[in-house]
């Protein structure tokens, strides 16, 4: 994230600072390769990190989103209790290896190509090593979410499929996909596509854009190319916010598609689905639903992922650092 990569470039300034790594090490031992295996590997921990920190509270807004009962602080913290007390604690985190399957490549995917983005509009647009003017930076952030969504959708469906039901319907990922290819289709492997890339593409570019503009803030005011760890968090919570608020509604309605098949409901497009969840919930409490704890849950997890991602960068660059001084 952030300068992950551009840190690292030779004879660049950013913000009229130098950068924290040096140039002429990096230069010789890091070829375009190794940054891009950095940035795979940093975001896939980032991913991970971030998903299992919250897994139980994504658990919980997920069943709230996909039915009709009315949400609340209290009702959330009665279904979680009640998770607990019926299923053990482990409970909490059903379904999070299939959000692993899902959010590591995902995640992985999503920071290198918005490092790859973010390089190809520099180039293009004649900002090379500095950060992005408003707009590139939107966009970058708005391809990189995209590519990553188009490449995993699948294991997002499966992911919400094995949240909502019993663990005696399915019993691993692998059956998940067996039960939806037979029983529904393959073709319902990518329902609720459409609304999960209109929703990414505010999503992943705000949060991008948020935090990307906070850090050039920090470093424009305060003379410090690198925020602290904690600055770092409470910038990709502030981004968390942002993004995940802007594009709800249609999280709302992409999971209601994913679940259709196991909930009792028939749900076409984006419209008729919005419409129908309008008429029988309300505007607010249906497609809104969930969003508080989404203010919660959505900040902590992407300011851990941001923070995570560019703590590991940093660490994956000294460990460069030292290896070619010892060589």
């Amino acid at each position: 994230m952030g300068n992950g990569v551009k840190e690292g470039q030779v004879g660049l300034k950013q913000n009229g600072v130098e950068p924290i790594v040096p140039t002429h090490v990096l230069s010789e031992g890091s070829p375009d390769k190794r940054k891009v295996i950095n940035s795979l590997m940093s975001g896939a921990l980032a991913g991970a990190v971030a998903k299992t920190a919250v897994a139980p509270l994504d658990r919980t807004k997920i069943i709230f989103q996909v039915s009709a009962n009315r949400f609340s602080a209290k009702e959330a913290y009665r279904l979680i209790y009640r998770t607990y007390l019926n299923d053990g604690f482990l409970s909490l985190w059903r379904g999070n290896s299939a959000t692993m399957v899902r959010v590591i490549p995902y995640a992985a995917i999503q920071f290198c190509a918005h490092e790859e983005y973010k390089q190809l509009l520099g180039s293009y647009y004649g900002f090379h090593g500095k950060t992005l003017t408003p707009l590139p930076r939107f966009v970058a952030g708005s391809l990189a979410g995209t590519t990553a969504a188009m490449l995993t959708y699948p294991l997002d469906l499966v992911r919400a499929r094995m949240a909502v039901t019993p663990k005696e319907m399915y019993s691993n990922i692998l059956h998940v996909f067996i039960r939806i290819s037979r029983e529904e289709g393959l073709k319902t492997l990518y329902r609720g596509f459409a609304p999960t890339i209109l929703g990414v593409i505010p999503y992943a570019g705000l949060s991008f854009f948020t935090y990307e503009s906070l850090k050039k803030l920090h470093a424009d005011h305060s003379g410090r190319a690198q925020p602290y760890p904690l600055e770092r968090l409470a910038f990709g919570a502030c981004a968390g916010l942002i993004g995940q608020s802007a594009s709800y509604p249609l999280d709302v309605v992409r999971r209601r598609m994913q679940t259709a098949g196991v909930m009792g409901h028939v749900y076409g497009s984006i419209l008729p689905t919005m419409r129908e969840i309008i008429r029988e919930e309300g505007l607010i409490r249906g497609l809104y639903k969930g969003l508080s704890m989404n203010w919660v849950k959505g900040p902590i997890a992407v300011g851990i992922s941001f923070t995570t991602f560019d703590l590991t960068q940093i660490l994956l660059r000294k460990l460069q650092i030292s290896t070619n001084i010892e060589r």
